[in-house]
């Protein structure tokens, strides 16, 4: 942009934008923390509250100096605080528009997501805003997603874990970037962001179920956090740093775990699952508990994806010291065999085809795509096409009995499942209720029991509703919940073809 003078006519450079002190420790955040490049294209995750209007505010005086782009924002309404939480999601969308920044408002229902799953408010509201933001991030084609995390949820992320027991890889915290998700604030103080919005005369948000002490967090929060700033003033900045000495130190160990020569066939393979592995039952006893935990759970990844408990690994490491020349230990979703000096890990039960453990197939990254009702959507992942219709009766048959016997269609009752429609690949930790089961199961043990080869799990479509509910995996279970009850209701027909 140029200015041109009033006086003389001589087109003088207008000035850059002067970044604000507070944008600037985000960028040098960035920066340091290899966060993201100017050529990536990023949402910024925005709830209304102090912490996320800051980070969007601070980025968007980094998009003015051509430091970053901005493919917009995504704000999650879980459906938990009635009129508040509306509107927060206006507040959001007000913000967006000033910007001139286009948003994307999820919206989950938490609270039968947590009755379904069995999980509490707080666990199920998270899953919900990853899956929004995994959503919009494929919406935007944006390369990261970023989220408003500071140094005090760091703190009291490693307090809470910290009196759970946990190891290295849990006191590590919240990790500056993880996949796609990365935290640009998680070296700055809450008390830094309410200034910064001061200076600008900006205003935001509060959430007041964040003072309700019966939640965990809330209470470290307003109850001990304080008294550990009275006995150490730097007790927040301390414990995040201690996060990042023990995470370093975690990352140092799983790449000397890798480097062990105590299995056959794992190096560079960690957590792709497929392929047994065998592993060196006397060189993994002599490893340092650090090292052998580690080595046990890549094997156990290598071979099925299976994330163990501490209390699995101690099984497997009491069966490398055992004496007996032979055991066996039946563990979830993996099978681990001793033979004389070595231990065998490979997946359990119902595996695919022989061969197909072995099989070398480029895997099907995470997809995820709106499934408009009537309509139809191409899945240029895997070569399919959805369809969706509704019909006033059932087809002619028993519906449920239709269902169950052709794998490329499933009929739901109408009104079952709440619009909009998304089909998606598989998660990790997804779960339904198959039809005529009598409890939900995970996809996964689904897969197996269907014999699905294993290395095309990936690519099986996944349609969920609005709450994020599972309603059909395709060729694979119909959620229970949407069998047809009331055929003269309605129907709707799903559909997957070639």
């Amino acid at each position: 942009m140029r200015l041109i003078s009033a006086v003389s006519g001589v087109q003088i450079p207008a000035p850059a934008p002067i970044l604000s002190p507070f944008a600037k420790r985000i960028a040098a955040a960035i920066r340091r923390r290899r966060l993201f490049a100017r050529a990536d294209r990023v949402v910024v995750a925005v709830s209304g509250g102090a912490d996320s209007v800051a980070l969007t505010l601070a980025l968007a005086e980094l998009v003015a100096e051509g430091r970053c782009q901005v493919a917009g924002l995504v704000h999650v309404h879980h459906g938990l605080r009635g009129a508040d939480a509306d509107a927060d999601a206006a507040f959001c969308e007000a913000l967006a528009a000033r910007l001139g920044w286009p948003i994307v408002v999820g919206r989950a229902d938490v609270r039968a997501r947590a009755r379904r799953d069995r999980v509490s408010i707080e666990v199920a509201a998270r899953e919900a805003r990853y899956e929004q933001f995994e959503m919009a991030q494929h919406r935007f084609d944006a390369t990261v997603v970023a989220t408003a995390h500071t140094a005090d949820d760091q703190a009291e992320t490693v307090i809470m874990r910290l009196l759970r027991g946990a190891g290295l890889r849990g006191l590590g915290g919240i990790p500056p970037r993880r996949g796609p998700f990365v935290r640009p604030l998680l070296d700055i103080r809450r008390a830094d962001i309410r200034r910064y919005l001061a200076s600008r005369g900006e205003s935001f948000r509060e959430d007041a179920s964040n003072r309700d002490v019966t939640i965990t967090r809330n209470r470290i929060r307003h109850e001990l956090m304080p008294v550990l700033e009275r006995i150490a003033p730097s007790a927040v900045r301390a414990l995040a740093r201690t996060a990042d000495l023990l995470r370093d130190d975690d990352e140092l160990l799983a790449k000397v775990a890798k480097v062990a020569k105590v299995a056959e066939g794992m190096e560079g393979m960690e957590g792709t699952g497929g392929t047994d592995v065998t592993v060196s039952a006397a060189d993994l006893s002599q490893l340092p508990p650090a090292l052998s935990g580690r080595v046990i759970r890549a094997a156990a990844a290598r071979a099925s994806r299976s994330a163990l408990s501490a209390r699995n690994v101690e099984a497997i490491r009491a069966l490398a010291v055992s004496e007996r020349l032979r055991g066996h230990l039946d563990l979830p979703g993996l099978v681990v065999d001793r033979q004389r000096g070595s231990l065998t890990f490979s997946a359990s039960a119902a595996v695919a085809p022989k061969g197909a453990a072995s099989a070398r197939r480029t895997p099907v990254a995470p997809f995820t795509h709106p499934l408009d009702v009537p309509g139809r959507v191409r899945l240029m992942e895997t070569g399919q096409e959805l369809i969706a219709s509704i019909r006033s009766a059932a087809p002619d048959g028993d519906a449920v009995e239709m269902t169950a016997r052709d794998a490329g269609r499933a009929v739901l009752q109408a009104g079952s499942a709440v619009p909009p429609f998304t089909v998606r690949n598989r998660r990790p930790g997804d779960r339904m209720r198959p039809l005529g089961a009598p409890g939900r199961r995970k996809v996964q043990d689904l897969m197996v029991d269907r014999k699905i080869p294993r290395e095309t799990r990936d690519s099986v479509p996944i349609v969920v509703d609005a709450t994020g509910r599972i309603v059909w995996v395709a060729g694979v279970a119909v959620a229970d919940e949407c069998r047809v009850t009331a055929p003269e209701a309605g129907v709707l027909i799903l559909e997957l073809k070639k």
